[in-house]
């Protein structure tokens, strides 16, 4: 029944359930072209480049060769055999543990006291440059109130 109470159409014509495919053209391949005199050089001058040698073998250094050279074998075939029974480099790990303790030593932490005398000169020093551009006003109960926290 339709919506109206009357009866359906006895023709309809047919609606597709898919969308249209538009014509496919297939994409026109282009041989590709060569240039039309090739550049070609006699083996004599090719040969006669540095095309050819073969660079000699340069290592690079790394930190196990670098504590061979600096005498420290003995300190290395130890690591090397704990590496083999433990399955582990440990001396590794205990060498990276004392430098960073060494670098936390180093630095020592900023007296706070100092950090605040610093940061109420900064913004006394912002006023100021404030002042001098006519700005002071708009800046000078938010410096103040900073100041005096």
């Amino acid at each position: 029944c339709s919506p109206g109470g009357g009866t359906l159409p006895l023709q309809c014509h047919p609606t597709p359930s898919k969308e249209p495919v538009p014509a496919f053209s297939p994409a026109v391949c282009q041989p590709n072209r060569l240039p039309a005199k090739l550049h070609l050089q006699p083996a004599e001058l090719c040969q006669a480049g540095d095309v050819y040698t073969q660079e000699k073998f340069k290592p690079q250094a790394n930190q196990q060769t670098l504590l061979i050279i600096n005498g420290d074998l003995e300190k290395e075939k130890q690591r090397l055999q704990n590496i083999l029974v433990t399955g582990k480099d440990v001396v590794e790990h205990k060498v990276k543990q004392t430098l960073v303790q060494t670098k936390e030593e180093e630095i020592p932490e900023p007296d706070r006291f100092e950090e605040l005398v610093n940061e109420v000169q900064e913004r006394r020093e912002f006023l100021a440059e404030m002042e001098v551009l006519g700005q002071g006003k708009n800046y000078q109960s938010i410096i103040l109130t900073e100041i005096s926290q």
